[in-house]
């Protein structure tokens, strides 16, 4: 009997082994296909942008005529790090404390499934109708374009993503962890923050940050919100320039310097998020 097992064992395993060869190179080869068009946009943007970048670049905004060299994105850059800012100020501890409700405190009920649908349900809207919403709600009351106008707007595009995705590393923290603190006497808000909130802390600050590199390349909202201005403003109530519109506007212009420029401000946007997933995976790795 076990000199027949033998026979059927060694005749199985050399299919097997094909089987798992075979399995193994179809992978490998779908890893590289999907890897392709990364690659290729890497090499496209830092090629045509390598070359554009300088000093100026970087320190001069784009009211310098087309015509002329020398012009830059200043005002582009301040612009964006203050409209991604106010959307990380408002919808980040708005998503935290949603999803904290979500995973710890409404669980299963009637109003839980209600807000855990309508975060599915937002995270699947265009990103256009949320600006033309933000529009409605905030630029035809101010009737100006504000930088506040583009933070709200994309607040609103990453709150889902954060909401889910605290609910989801909450609910990956064993609940013994929670057992014992309670058992300990800790009140259950203090063992939420000190302890749940803790333990998942490295997941949460993941999603952010993929939600903060979403955000950052949106330009559909911001042309109806933030609109734009050749200059730098620091003033939250002011039209101001981003980064993602004024490429928009580069690229399609009949002049070499600003579609230069465009690819310039393309490799700068693709480098900052790029350096944002980078350090979310590394703040994960470090945590574990």
């Amino acid at each position: 009997m076990s000199i027949a097992l033998a026979k059927q064992a060694t005749s199985i395993e050399p299919r097997r082994r094909i089987t798992d060869v075979v399995m193994r190179g179809l992978c490998v080869a779908a890893t590289v296909i999907a890897l392709i068009p990364l690659v290729a946009v890497l090499y496209y943007v830092a090629s045509k942008g390598v070359g554009a970048i300088s000093w100026e670049f970087f320190t001069h905004d784009s009211s310098t005529p087309p015509s002329e060299p020398g012009g830059g994105m200043s005002n582009a850059i301040v612009g964006s790090l203050m409209v991604v800012g106010l959307a990380c100020a408002m919808g980040i501890p708005v998503g935290v404390l949603t999803g904290v409700y979500l995973s710890e405190l409404g669980r299963d009920s009637m109003f839980a499934r209600t807000v855990r649908f309508t975060a599915d349900a937002m995270s699947g809207i265009p990103s256009i109708v949320i600006g033309v919403f933000t529009y409605t709600l905030i630029v035809l009351h101010q009737r100006h374009f504000s930088a506040l106008a583009g933070g709200v707007a994309l607040a609103i595009i990453m709150l889902p993503t954060v909401t889910r995705t605290t609910e989801e590393m909450l609910k990956l923290v064993p609940d013994s962890l929670r057992e014992a603190a309670l058992a300990l006497g800790v009140p259950r808000w203090k063992a939420i923050v000190t302890i749940v909130l803790r333990t998942a802390a490295p997941g949460i600050a993941t999603g952010v940050m993929l939600a903060i590199a979403r955000v950052a390349g949106e330009t559909a909202p911001l042309i109806f919100t933030a609109f734009g201005n050749p200059h730098v403003s620091t003033s939250l109530n002011q039209p101001v320039g981003t980064m993602p519109v004024l490429i928009f506007e580069d690229a399609k212009s009949p002049y070499d310097e600003l579609n230069r420029q465009a690819a310039a401000g393309a490799l700068v946007l693709v480098a900052f998020i790029l350096l944002l997933n980078i350090t979310a995976r590394l703040v994960v790795r470090r945590k574990k």
